[in-house]
């Protein structure tokens, strides 16, 4: 259950990250669904960050991308990936504290 968690938290990042640099945090095709909707939509964009690191950094290695793009596109997925690794961490320990309740 916790490996399907990451990429939803990893989506749940990057809107929040969309959100505090002015952007929309859901768009308009998610509007009116459902959180697993835009949990999903948001895990997403945080993979498609990390593939664009990704790619900067072979783009680096070629020469064919300027040092400050690679750093950029490498800080923003770093960025993205810890904010990933908080939100599973909280989740797993919400999930440890539902397991531990008397019924």
């Amino acid at each position: 259950m916790i490996p399907a968690l990451i990429p939803l938290a990893a989506g749940a990042v990057q809107s929040l990250a969309g959100a505090a640099s002015g952007a929309p945090a859901v768009s308009a095709a998610t509007a009116g669904q459902g959180f697993g909707a835009a949990l999903t939509q948001a895990a997403g964009a945080a993979l498609q960050s990390l593939r664009g690191a990704e790619a900067a950094s072979i783009h680096g290695v070629e020469g064919k991308a300027g040092f400050q793009e690679v750093t950029d596109s490498v800080m923003s997925a770093e960025q993205a990936l810890q904010t990933t690794l908080a939100i599973r961490d909280k989740a797993v320990a919400a999930w440890q504290q539902v397991s531990q309740m008397q019924i």
